[in-house]
């Protein structure tokens, strides 16, 4: 469902607020595969996965249990972990992102994963600030609405033809 990405650091950690800070002061698009200790040798199916949007944790998914969002948290437990973080083109994540079932709030993950409030705060106003591509994305749906395009259009043009008739321009506009 989600294609490789661009290893950016593989290591084993005991706390998860750093690779979750890393993750948000790189305004991050990716993910990140965690491995309990218990498993680094072993089993693949006892991993986790925590995507990130512009660096928010977006959702997570474990792979041992088959469960999404935050019961996949509660899944993932306390580390230590072996950690890997991938860079990834955020288009690769947009159908991922919009399974509801394996969504979390933005903070969740500090919070249960690494036990620090005040970056699940810092996390929770970074996902709350409105990025390029929500403007971009809001222009662009507002140009594929060609009804309200030509809802502007129609009033411009009566605005047009009442300006010409209260100016006596109704010459001018026959041209």
């Amino acid at each position: 469902m989600i294609p490789d990405g661009e290893l950016l650091r593989a290591r084993v950690v005991t706390d998860l607020a750093g690779p979750l800070e890393d993750a948000l002061d790189r305004r991050l698009d990716g993910y990140a595969v965690l491995s309990p200790r218990e498993t680094l040798l072993s089993d693949d199916g006892d991993r986790g996965v925590v995507t990130f949007e512009d660096g928010v944790p977006t959702l997570v998914y474990h792979a041992g249990t088959d469960r999404g969002g935050p019961p996949a948290l509660a899944d993932i437990g306390a580390g230590p972990h072996r950690l890997e973080l991938y860079g990834l083109d955020s288009t690769h994540l947009a159908v991922p992102h919009t399974t509801d079932e394996l969504r979390v709030p933005p903070g969740m993950p500090a919070e249960r994963l690494a036990g620090d409030a005040d970056l699940a705060d810092r996390t929770r106003r970074v996902a709350d600030e409105p990025t390029e591509t929500d403007e971009a994305d809001a222009v662009a749906a507002f140009l594929e609405d060609e009804a309200a395009i030509e809802d502007i259009r129609e009033t411009a043009r009566e605005e047009a033809q009442s300006r010409a008739d209260e100016w006596d321009f109704e010459d001018a506009l026959e041209e």
